[in-house]
């Protein structure tokens, strides 16, 4: 059994982006075909929903499992739909593994009925709340990270409960449908995860169909027309759209490390990570020796198809004329080259670039880049590098080097996640929420907020003994409000002075 639609009969190609060839070819789910996957998994929904935690659990682990014992195989289509090497293919994997292993087992902690206290005015009631799952979800996946970032709603979506509908990006088909056969290996019988395979139209139809909630991950404009097509229905989204992630190096740093970080940061994945290093600003003591350290490195990168290349092509072929016209820009207007260039930009592969004394108002600063590519800038003090970090509309993620202010900074940086002498760490923290603020979206992926994003909270009160107060009765008395007049000025009057005003 096959957990993907069967009606269509239009196609595509998802191909190699290193070299054009073929990997695969599949349906263009229409809006029909949608609505009748969405209409399948409701009634899924039902029975996956009735189940315990412990049951989902069984079926979740179960499933890390298989996804785990055939990590290679997995990692090779990744290879093959993205370019991306095979080591950074796998490690995409494990970092999509452990959190499905943490939604699974907290799960029942998270959003099982726990006691709540009822106050003094409703001390016989035994209040409880719990979190119960919406239904069914729908997720549109992005390209670059066609495991790690839709499996951080997938996982957590279904160990809440819900029935989820999965819309991979049209560059990575056979990633999505490989999850979903997997899925219905170990839970046959039940469309509890089905795929979705087509294009933007798709996707539109998706978030029209009827689904309970919608997650999508990719660009803030596309974002803005998933939710003006969620709003005809009152369907609620989460958001993650992209980043302009900067990195500060403050003066006592550990430059050698803080260099090793920002150029992995940066070159991974072609570039192409939305938490990626895009800018970066260093203490002006110690930016000599940052640039020197991180040029070495770089020099010994080279974007290919080889073996010994480190880096990939990029994947979306649109993106090369943006990756372009951001490096030009930047030199246009006065940076300093120090590794690659305008010329670093190939028909489907991008050399690693180093800009240096980037300005400010410079696309290469102020638009999402998407390739590997960094700016670099000294600034004299760290509320320089905060001040800078933060005029931007995005907030994604970012990151510190310092020794002794690292967290004092972070916590100053407007962003959703930030990490301390280490890049990107936060991601691999399955308990820790994962998402961003402004045009980098809303909502969370990850930890108790991830398993709470695809449930409803449910307050229920059980009354144990009658009222000493019997409020909401029109045999209330007068003498009833008295008493009650009298026991909230105990409660809550007893402050007799207004504070003294702060000084402006």
């Amino acid at each position: 059994m096959t957990a993907t639609i069967a009606t269509a009969t239009a196609t595509f190609e998802s191909l190699n982006p290193a070299n054009g060839d073929v990997v695969g070819i599949h349906p263009v789910a229409s809006a029909a075909d949608v609505e009748a996957a969405v209409a399948r998994a409701h009634e899924a929904a039902a029975w996956w929903g009735a189940l315990t935690f412990a049951q989902r659990a069984e079926y979740l682990s179960t499933w890390k499992s298989v996804i785990t014992r055939r990590i290679a195989q997995l990692a090779h289509l990744v290879h093959q739909e993205t370019g991306k090497p095979h080591g950074d293919a796998q490690l995409e994997i494990v970092l999509a593994i452990d959190p499905l292993a943490w939604a699974a087992k907290h799960a029942n902690k998270v959003l099982g009925p726990r006691k709540v206290s009822s106050g003094l005015l409703m001390a016989n009631q035994a209040s409880t709340v719990e979190y119960q799952p919406l239904g069914v979800i729908g997720v549109i996946g992005p390209w670059n990270y066609p495991i790690f970032t839709p499996m951080g709603s997938i996982a957590y979506a279904l160990a809440a409960g819900n029935a989820v509908v999965f819309k991979p990006s049209e560059y990575t088909p056979a990633v999505g449908q490989w999850l979903a056969n997997t899925f219905a290996e170990v839970v046959p019988g039940h469309p509890v995860f089905q795929v979705v395979t087509g294009l933007g139209e798709t996707g539109a139809a998706l978030c029209k169909s009827g689904v309970n909630k919608l997650a999508f991950t990719g660009s803030g404009a596309t974002g803005k027309k998933v939710m003006a097509a969620c709003a005809e229905n009152l369907t609620p989204v989460l958001i993650e759209a992209g980043g302009k992630d900067a990195f500060i190096v403050d003066q006592d740093a550990d430059i050698k490390a803080a260099a090793d970080a920002a150029l992995w940061g940066s070159m991974s994945n072609a570039g192409q990570t939305c938490i990626g290093v895009e800018r970066v600003y260093v203490h002006e003591r110690v930016f000599d020796s940052f640039v020197a350290e991180i040029t070495d490195k770089a020099k010994l990168l080279r974007a290919g198809v080889d073996d010994g290349a480190q880096i990939g092509p990029i994947t979306m072929p649109s993106q090369l004329g943006i990756i372009k016209s951001h490096i030009d820009d930047a030199i246009a207007k006065g940076a300093n080259v120090v590794i690659g260039g305008s010329d670093a930009v190939g028909e489907r592969f991008v050399q690693p670039t180093i800009l240096t004394h980037v300005p400010e108002t410079s696309t290469a600063i102020t638009q999402e880049t998407f390739g590997p590519t960094i700016t670099i800038n000294p600034v004299t003090d760290m509320d320089e590098a905060i001040r800078l970090t933060n005029a931007t509309r995005y907030g994604l993620a970012g990151t510190v080097f310092a020794k002794k202010d690292g967290v004092a900074i972070a916590r100053r940086i407007r962003s959703g996640m930030t990490s301390v002498n280490a890049v990107i760490a936060f991601a691999g923290v399955p308990s820790l929420p994962f998402g961003g603020v402004g045009e980098s979206g809303f909502g969370r992926i990850h930890g108790p907020d991830g398993l709470k994003e695809f449930t409803f909270a449910k307050s229920i009160t059980r009354q144990k003994f009658r009222p000493v107060m019997l409020l909401t009765s029109f045999t209330r008395e007068a003498k009833t409000d008295t008493k009650l007049a009298s026991l909230i000025t105990m409660m809550h009057g007893g402050k007799k002075t207004l504070p003294k005003k702060h000084p402006r």
